[in-house]
Order: C-alpha cells, then sequence, then structure tokens
C-alpha cells in the first residue's frame, strides 16, 4: 500500500489517535539522542515495522548519505540510506509510531507531503519531535532540555521534567522539516517538542546521558519502566570525560567557567522563568577558538 512516497506493509494495522513520536537526522540529533531514546522505546514496547521510503533516492542524495555494503551468505547486499516508519500497541498508553527521518536533500515539499499523508491516515492525535545539539554547557550539570508539551497532559502523578519550558523565539537559517510542524499545527494535533542540550566539547557518537535525560522527559507523558533509561551508560561516559578534564588544569578552568554560566542562566525548576538560552531551532553554536582547541586537546580513551 503506497501512501504518499512512503510504502506501507500490509497488512495495514489499525491504530487508535497514535501519538507520533519523530527524529530528523541530521538536524539535532547530536549524540544520536534521538535516534537512541527511539531504538529503546521501540524495543521495550516491542515494535513492528510499519513502512518506509518506495524510492528514497528521490530526496537523498546518496554521496552525502552513503549506501552500505555487506556480505551476506556470500553475497554483496547493499542497503541504502532511508527514513522508515514503526509502530506499536503498548498495553496502556497511546498507540505510537516512530518516524526515523532523514533531512531530504531535494523534492522536499513532495517529502513534508508524504509525511503529512501518514499523519492523517493513521489519524495522529499528537506529534512529538526530539533531538539534541550541543551548547555551551558543562557535563558537570544536569543535561537541559527545553521544549513546549503543549497541551498535551502529563500521566497521572508525573512532574513536570523539563528544566526549561518555553517557545522557541529564533529567527534564522532553518530545516524545511519545521514546514511538517508547521502542517500539524495547521491540522489541530498536539504538539510537543523537546531538545536536550549536549556539552559542545564532549562530542559523542552516542550519548547516553543525554539519552538518559530524554527518556526522563518522555517517562512523564508514556509509561515508561525506570529500567529502560541507560543512567549507568551515560555516567561512565561522563566520568570519562571528567579523568581528561582533571589531567588540564587550563580544561578544569573552562569548565568551572561553563558552570558559572549554567548556574546563572538555567532556572533550577521548569516553573522558574527562561532565560535567554539557546533554543532547540538554532544551528550548533559556532564555538569559541578556545573551545577549538579544547575539543582537540581533550583525550577520552576512544
Amino acid at each position: 500500500m503506497k501512501i504518499g512516497a512512503f510504502e506501507i506493509n500490509e497488512p495495514v494495522p489499525e491504530l487508535h489517535e497514535p501519538h507520533a513520536l519523530v527524529m530528523i537526522r541530521p538536524w539535532v540529533d547530536v549524540g544520536s539522542v534521538g535516534s537512541l531514546t527511539l531504538r529503546q522505546m521501540e524495543r521495550h514496547f516491542q515494535y513492528q515495522e510499519l513502512g518506509k521510503l518506495a524510492r528514497p533516492g528521490t530526496f537523498f542524495d546518496f554521496t552525502r548519505y552513503r549506501p552500505t555494503v555487506k556480505i551476506v551468505s556470500g553475497q554483496r547486499e547493499m542497503t541504502y540510506p532511508n527514513s522508515f516508519i514503526n509502530y506499536a500497541q503498548p498495553l496502556t498508553g497511546p498507540d505510537l509510531l516512530f518516524l526515523h527521518l532523514l533531512e531530504p536533500h531535494a523534492m522536499a515539499e513532495e517529502y513534508v507531503d508524504s509525511l503529512e499523508a501518514v499523519l492523517k491516515h493513521f489519524g495522529v492525535s499528537v506529534y512529538c519531535r526530539i533531538g539534541a545539539m550541543y551548547d555551551s554547557v558543562p557535563h558537570t550539570r544536569p543535561i537541559v532540555v527545553t521544549g513546549n508539551p503543549g497541551s498535551v497532559g502529563m500521566r497521572p502523578g508525573a512532574t513536570s521534567p523539563l528544566i526549561q519550558n518555553r517557545q522557541s523565539q529564533y529567527e534564522g537559517p532553518t530545516t524545511i522539516m519545521n514546514k511538517l510542524s508547521d502542517t500539524v499545527t495547521d491540522l489541530g494535533l498536539g504538539s510537543m517538542s523537546f531538545m536536550a542540550h549536549l556539552p559542545h566539547y564532549a562530542q559523542l557518537d552516542e550519548d547516553f546521558a543525554g539519552t538518559s535525560r530524554m527518556l526522563e522527559v518522555l517517562a512523564a507523558f508514556y509509561d515508561i519502566p525506570a529500567n529502560l533509561v541507560p543512567t549507568h551508560r551515560g555516567k561512565l561516559q561522563y566520568a570519562e570525560i571528567d579523568a581528561a578534564v582533571e589531567r588540564k588544569p587550563e580544561h578544569k578552568a573552562l569548565v568551572s567557567r561553563l558552570e558559572a554560566y549554567y548556574d546563572s542562566t538555567y532556572p533550577r525548576t521548569a516553573s522558574e522563568p527562561a532565560s535567554s538560552a539557546t533554543t532547540e531551532e538554532e544551528d550548533p553554536p559556532t564555538l569559541s577558538p578556545e573551545i577549538e582547541q579544547f575539543l582537540k586537546d581533550l583525550d577520552l580513551g576512544s
């Protein structure tokens, strides 16, 4: 079955007002926080594959998103970069769609229109976009999550997990995928957006501290057990950063300055007023020469 440019597996499931959980690569998915978060939730809720783009080359430049080759039973098999959709039907809470999306290089309007058609076909009631970006924050403080849960209610007994609850005031270059967010608003769907802010001097391929923080945020809305949150792995990663920083006084001094900035900028609770901190619409900030040198010098033992 085709919905726009997406090939949907049959039999097509009947979903009841599902929530769509969305991540977008490579835009604001630093540390693979969005990807890892969706994978953790998919495994927990025993996901099933729903569909993918029928011809991904219509939208993606394969010199920028490279296909991969592996040998299976002596034969070469090529896998193409793609956007794909999975689903789950938890015993409690809403049905879920998991959208793993790549940012398009071409035919962007058709791409967004196809995603809109998928949301409409399955009667999506809430659109939740998650991701992460680099910011001037230290690894020694709680990871900042900015965003807005809109009118979506939290689970009974849950407390607000956000350090900052705010609307973006950013103006400037952005991603075409924000057109989908605008479409969601026009359709009258519930809309949530959560962005983790990670230390720019610790650029981990997979940041489990950021993933843990995002899952803690989503646990206020979805039935996510505590053992799903990879807290221990995140602590081990950041302990390695601690050790690397301790080896060089100049790095330690830089982290101390970031701590002072953090403490003066970010409120302690979500109910406190938001400051002028970077918001999720921005591209990762330009780093100072001092930070650039820090990144070159820092040895994380990888």
